[in-house]
């Protein structure tokens, strides 16, 4: 497994391994920060232990990227992986077209877990090849509980609604649409107004995916069908599109609230650069960790989500606001529809009626014997089935399936 990258997936990362490591496997932690000598470290580690059976268990193509030490001439399969024959689970946490320009690299025995359902079908559409782990292949993001052990609040599973000092906290960050003018650098007018023209035709059809709409758009102005391959080929310049439409429903939202005389408390970077008509009412704490956000969510009763355009799939922000008892307040996908009960476990708004999402907040916060019953009926359905360790025993099921005898070491 894989440290030094990036913070969240890291700290994803050490709540499995702590699953793995009760299912009897032992971790070798590969540090990014130090690639190539980790490199040399997990050459010898895995030259002492031939004789045991080896897992490589990442999120976003670590370790998958043509690193120093892990890949090059000095392999006769060109990777450490492919030479070792170790298999190879990835979990990608965002759309797949943020990584495309890795599957050149994928070792012989790699298996793509998706975080969405309709990742799933795109990688089969326009990746046929590439493993997707069959039936055990969707792998939502999982949440965490901070009183798991008790020990924050002895003989409590949480902070009770009535007790909670914030109303509603938004834990993520902001980026401004101008910042992300940078994606179209070096491309010229027409193609700039063909993305700029995509935006607004996707923020037009919330319900829609990115890639559904970029293909219908694309055959109009060609005049012919797309084949898959072509459409895989174009993706990568969507993340512009993706982010693009990401931060202007995050800003709606936290605008809409704000401006309705709401206060909400921000966890996460570039929330001072958002324009809106009641600034005051945003109270920012900037940039924080994981750790941190899991704590600001234990002290406020409700939990505003965005989801980043996953349709068919969740955010940890739902998992974690529901592991540590505050309400999710979160527009929808069809995953958490078929999960959750709107008014029973969460509290759903749609992206086309953001206008309606203050009164939705002031409705919820008026009845704080509902918000503990809601909390309640949230943290029974997600202990028992939506944590970190959830998560890490479905891939176990899967390493067991696909590598029969694979125990030892993780």
């Amino acid at each position: 497994m894989f440290k030094g990258g990036v913070e969240t997936q890291e700290y994803f990362s050490v709540e499995m391994s702590r699953a793995f490591e009760e299912h009897g496997y032992s971790v070798f932690w590969f540090d990014l920060v130090i690639g190539e000598q980790s490199a040399r470290i997990l050459r010898q580690f895995y030259e002492d232990r031939r004789q045991a059976e080896f897992v490589m268990f990442t999120f976003n193509f670590h370790g998958l990227e043509g690193e120093d030490g892990l890949y090059g001439s000095g392999y006769l399969t060109g990777s450490f992986w492919s030479d070792t024959d170790i298999p190879v689970y990835n979990m990608v946490v965002d759309h797949p077209l943020y990584y495309q320009q890795y599957i050149r690299f994928l070792p012989k025995r790699y298996t793509q877990l998706s975080i969405d359902r309709d990742h799933i079908r795109y990688m089969q559409r326009c990746f046929p090849s590439v493993n997707l782990g069959g039936e055990l292949g969707f792998v939502p993001l999982g949440g965490t509980a901070v009183n798991a052990d008790g020990k924050a609040l002895p003989g409590m599973r949480y902070l009770p609604v009535k007790s909670r000092s914030m109303d509603i906290i938004f834990t993520g960050n902001y980026t401004p649409p101008q910042r992300l003018e940078k994606f179209l650098d070096g491309m010229d007018s027409e193609y700039r107004d063909f993305y700029h023209e995509l935006v607004q035709e996707v923020i037009e059809e919330p319900d829609c995916l990115v890639e559904d709409i970029a293909r219908r758009k694309l055959e109009k102005e060609l005049g012919t069908a797309v084949s898959d391959s072509d459409m895989a080929a174009c993706m990568p310049n969507m993340m512009f599109v993706d982010l693009t439409v990401r931060f202007y429903y995050r800003a709606k939202a936290v605008s809409a609230l704000a401006d309705s005389g709401i206060k909400i408390y921000t966890f996460g970077a570039g929330w001072d650069m958002l324009e809106c008509r009641h600034q005051e009412n945003i109270i920012q704490a900037g940039s924080v960790n994981s750790q941190e956000c899991l704590d600001m969510m234990s002290q406020a009763k409700l939990s505003l989500n965005v989801m980043p355009w996953f349709k068919d799939g969740a955010h940890d922000r739902v998992f974690n606001a529901m592991l540590n008892g505050s309400v999710c307040v979160s527009d929808p996908s069809r995953y958490l529809k078929e999960l959750f009960t709107d008014g029973r476990e969460l509290a759903f708004y749609e992206l086309s009626d953001i206008g309606a999402l203050s009164g939705r907040v002031c409705e919820l916060l008026s009845d704080e014997v509902r918000l503990q019953e809601m909390a309640d009926c949230a943290y029974e359905k997600c202990i028992c089935s939506h944590t970190w360790k959830n998560r890490a025993e479905q891939i176990i099921e899967l390493i067991r399936r696909e590598n029969k005898g694979v125990r030892r070491n993780l």
